[in-house]
């Protein structure tokens, strides 16, 4: 089995789903190709990428000749497929819980992600943000809520050890964090601890400097 694998994400690297994805290979040492994938004129449609992704979304990985799409199940693939830190608890019932927090943040909260773009995260803005609207303040107090519940007192973990769970829900704290939001003081020390992780980092790291047009 090779420990090499591909890794289709958007040409920015602004894509939560990509990140996700990319801090679950890193975890694991897996040397990881990235390929570019540019949403903006359409290339996730195109019949190549499509025979690859079959949903026509990033992020994409193929190792070993199998191509697999949806962050979630990248995540467990690699968990199953890879040697390294582990990505989901041991507990049956603290990986439930995981898949549960990674499937919920997927599916809800759509106002913060339309008013606080992921690529805040990457990119200042020059100009502050508008306050959030009154659907999104409803989710950011939902969201809020929910991690505080999650979160055990003095910890900076969901469970004993950090799980890719805790990538996703640090990252969606962060949306607000990362242009002033007010958010409760320990989930503001959970996510800086989070993207400390130097897996993180490296993502972070990543050029993002764009293409320069052929003349």
């Amino acid at each position: 089995m090779s420990n090499t694998a591909v890794l289709y994400t958007d040409h920015g690297f602004g894509s939560p789903y990509a990140m996700s994805a990319y801090v679950a290979l890193a975890e694991k040492g897996v040397d990881v190709e990235l390929i570019k994938v540019d949403l903006d004129h359409g290339a996730q449609h195109r019949p190549d990428y499509l025979g690859l992704s079959m949903t026509g979304k990033v992020p994409t990985l193929v190792h070993d000749g199998f191509a697999l799409s949806e962050s979630s199940a990248i995540a467990e693939y690699i968990d199953d497929t890879f040697q390294g830190t582990a990505l989901y608890p041991k507990d049956r019932l603290q990986r439930a819980r995981a898949r549960q927090v990674q499937a919920w943040l997927r599916t809800d909260l759509g106002a913060i992600r339309e008013e606080r773009s992921s690529g805040n995260l990457f990119a200042k803005s020059a100009h502050a943000l508008p306050a959030l609207s009154a659907p999104a303040r409803q989710a950011a107090d939902k969201l809020i809520a929910a991690a505080e519940q999650l979160l055990p007192a003095g910890s900076v973990n969901l469970f004993e050890h950090w799980s890719i769970a805790d990538l996703d829900l640090s990252l969606m704290l962060n949306r607000m964090v990362a242009v002033g939001d007010p958010i409760p003081a320990r989930l503001v020390e959970y996510v800086r601890h989070q993207w400390s992780r130097p897996s993180v980092q490296r993502w972070v790291a990543l050029d993002r400097t764009p293409a320069t047009a052929a003349a």
